[in-house]
């Protein structure tokens, strides 16, 4: 063949494979608005996925992770809006109900008496369609077992009520089962139990971190520094670099009332690197931490800094009401 037919085919391949390139490497509108969520960028994602929904208005999906990215920006109306959107295109997806419940749950604790109880009662029964659809569906059965145990029974609330599920859910998966008796203990103020529960769970090995996570808050709560830090020590067995660490480690220090500097550096980081999303430790939480740090170094205006900033995040919080009246007196 002619050297300049191969090498006019050459150029002309060269010119044309731009054009083919990018169009494999673009997003769908789901997954970049995913990518935006999971950075904690949610406006952006918002911006994203307000547009795709007016291209697929019946697409379900887009719905739903709107409503999430409204629920992460507090904006509960739309996050409402948007997650009855989804379960109205799709009734059988066990999660889109159970988010349904958590908006419908952040609506309650907004409104007044009357308006709260209407929510209440809905947002319990997203969540016994959620763990009717999918009973694996963990996250939605803790759900449940929570507004149990803290509604009153005109809401379908109660002990028993709880306890029913507890029982039904140790039965699916023991380990889940036993979190949600120790929470249950815990909240019932049967120390003792709870103690005991915790305990067997953090001897059991598990390869589950979320659960050595939620065992630390039990014993950070408790203010049992030994076995909290056993909790986070297992968890650094299963992920070394889980993000959570940061959180969890900084904690445990400031409890211990050792190195400040490396307590500090860690909630910061943690603030700076980790968004600030309901499935993660809240900033607000970092926040109240760097405020008792500080508190303890009798740092007092920085202190009430901390506490402000973790107010501004959970407006309700009494606890750092009460700590940030107390070093302005200082």
């Amino acid at each position: 063949m002619n050297p300049r037919l191969i090498l006019a085919a050459l150029l002309l391949f060269a010119i044309h494979v731009p054009d083919v390139v990018p169009a494999r490497a673009e997003q769908s509108p789901v997954a970049e608005a995913q990518r935006e969520y999971n950075a904690g960028h949610y406006h952006r994602a918002v911006d994203t996925l307000s547009d795709a929904v007016v291209k697929s208005p019946n697409d379900a999906s887009l719905h739903f992770l709107l409503g999430q990215c409204y629920y992460q920006l507090r904006e509960f109306t739309r996050a409402v809006a948007s997650f009855e959107r989804s379960v109205q295109l799709v009734p059988g997806q066990s999660e889109y109900h159970d988010w349904l419940g958590k908006a419908y749950g952040r609506r309650a604790e907004q409104a007044m008496f009357l308006s709260a109880m209407g929510w209440a009662r809905k947002t319990h029964k997203e969540f016994e369609v959620a763990v009717h659809l999918d009973p694996s569906n963990f996250e939605a059965q803790r759900d449940l077992i929570r507004f149990e145990m803290y509604a009153p029974g005109i809401l379908s609330g109660g002990d028993d009520r709880a306890l029913k599920h507890i029982e039904a859910l140790e039965k699916l998966d023991a380990l889940q089962g036993q979190l949600a008796r120790g929470e249950f203990l815990n909240a019932k103020k049967r120390l003792a139990e709870a103690d005991t529960v915790f305990a067997k769970i953090l001897d059991s090995n598990t390869d589950r971190i979320g659960v050595c996570f939620e065992v630390a808050d039990y014993y950070r709560d408790r203010q049992n520094t030994a076995r909290m830090s056993e909790a986070i020590a297992a968890a650094e067995r299963i992920d070394a670099d889980d993000r959570r660490l940061k959180f969890y480690r900084g904690i445990l220090l400031v409890m211990k009332g050792e190195n400040p500097t490396e307590a500090k550096s860690l909630l910061k980081a943690y603030l700076a690197t980790v968004p600030d999303n309901s499935d993660l430790p809240a900033h607000s939480s970092a926040l109240e931490w760097l405020g008792k740090l500080c508190e303890a170094q009798k740092r007092f205006s920085e202190a009430a800094e901390e506490y402000r900033a973790s107010l501004a995040l959970d407006p309700h919080n009494r606890a750092v009401e009460d700590a940030l009246k107390r070093v302005e007196k200082k």
